[in-house]
């Protein structure tokens, strides 16, 4: 059974993408793309590229914390009836487990929690060899409009 309040398509991300003036925004920016929504879950990936690297050349840890808040953001979004609530990270955390140098990072969301008032996501990031390089836990508020 679909956890998502309506039907969504990958386009209906890059609309989102785009941002509200149309001239992109940090998923722009960064090279952040929803690939795939699941059932239960959505897959967004991100290059590691110099773009997103730290000094010492390797995927800045807030890179992937954009990455793992961005997936599970939408997800939040696409889970409630968005003519009525929109959806807000409230808290999150990342454990780096694994450095990542080049390839792409692809971040998989799934709900912990759905409630009426917040919703919990769990983000596995894995790199190119399918290796576990980050795992997240976001709480976002759900805010009446």
């Amino acid at each position: 059974m679909s956890i998502w309040y309506k039907d969504i398509t990958l386009e209906d991300c890059e609309r989102l993408d785009a941002g509200m003036g149309g001239k992109g925004t940090l998923m722009t920016t960064l090279g952040i793309k929803v690939t795939e929504i699941g059932e239960d879950y959505m897959t967004a990936t991100m290059p590691a590229d110099p773009s997103v690297h730290n000094p010492l050349g390797i995927v800045h840890g807030g890179a992937n914390v954009a990455l793992a808040e961005t997936v599970a953001s939408y997800a939040a979004n696409f889970a409630v009836d968005f003519e009525k609530y929109y959806c807000v990270g409230q808290e999150i955390n990342a454990n780096h487990l694994k450095a990542s140098r080049k390839g792409t990072l692809t971040a998989t969301a799934k709900p912990v929690h759905l409630g009426k008032r917040s919703s919990v996501w769990e983000i596995l990031i894995h790199n190119s060899a399918n290796e576990l390089c980050c795992i997240s836990r976001m709480t976002a508020a759900v805010v009446k409009r």
